[in-house]
């Protein structure tokens, strides 16, 4: 039930992915025309809604990598046996797990310095972007407990789960 709400999660987070592409290329389109032509006026907005979507679209991104074991990890030993490799995944996820929760710590109070807050030009809320801080770490604790519950299976039964290496062959949106 656990890895299911975790896809389902990870599906969520795909489609949010595309959409903050999506609506990204609309300020960013307008910047552009509003500088080279006469026929849009200058917005000002859309450079503050470009830079808000952009945060957003590195940390949902962020929170996919870890997601399908493309983050926070660099090949340089050779192919291992099973439970050498988990031991080694193992000291990656506590690392991963370590990032997670300063991100929920800081993150927490980074979104509540700016509770109050507004942006100058859009008048948003400013705790809309600054939650992408600790949700980006609960996710991550979300994902890398996953993570280490295979490797400490694999640490202790010498073989790995069939669907344990990646989630990265689940499709995309």
């Amino acid at each position: 039930m656990y890895r299911k709400l975790a896809s389902a999660y990870a599906r969520l987070l795909r489609w949010l992915l595309a959409i903050a592409v999506g609506i990204l290329i609309f300020p960013v389109s307008m910047q552009i025309f509003s500088r080279y032509t006469e026929l849009i006026p200058s917005y000002i907005w859309t450079e503050e809604m470009a830079r808000f979507l952009f945060v957003w679209m590195i940390m949902i991104g962020a929170m996919l990598g870890v997601y399908e074991n493309r983050h926070f990890e660099v090949d340089i030993w050779p192919r291992l046996a099973p439970r050498p490799q988990a031991a080694l995944r193992l000291v990656s996820n506590v690392a991963v797990l370590v990032m997670g929760l300063v991100f929920v710590w800081a993150g927490w109070y980074f979104t509540r310095f700016a509770w109050n807050r507004i942006s100058e030009l859009a008048e948003l809320p400013l705790w809309l972007i600054h939650m992408a801080w600790p949700i980006a770490g609960l996710t991550w604790l979300l994902f890398t407990g996953e993570q280490m519950w295979d490797n400490l299976r694999t640490l202790v039964r010498g073989a790995p789960l069939h669907k344990q290496e990646d989630h990265s062959t689940e499709s995309a949106v």
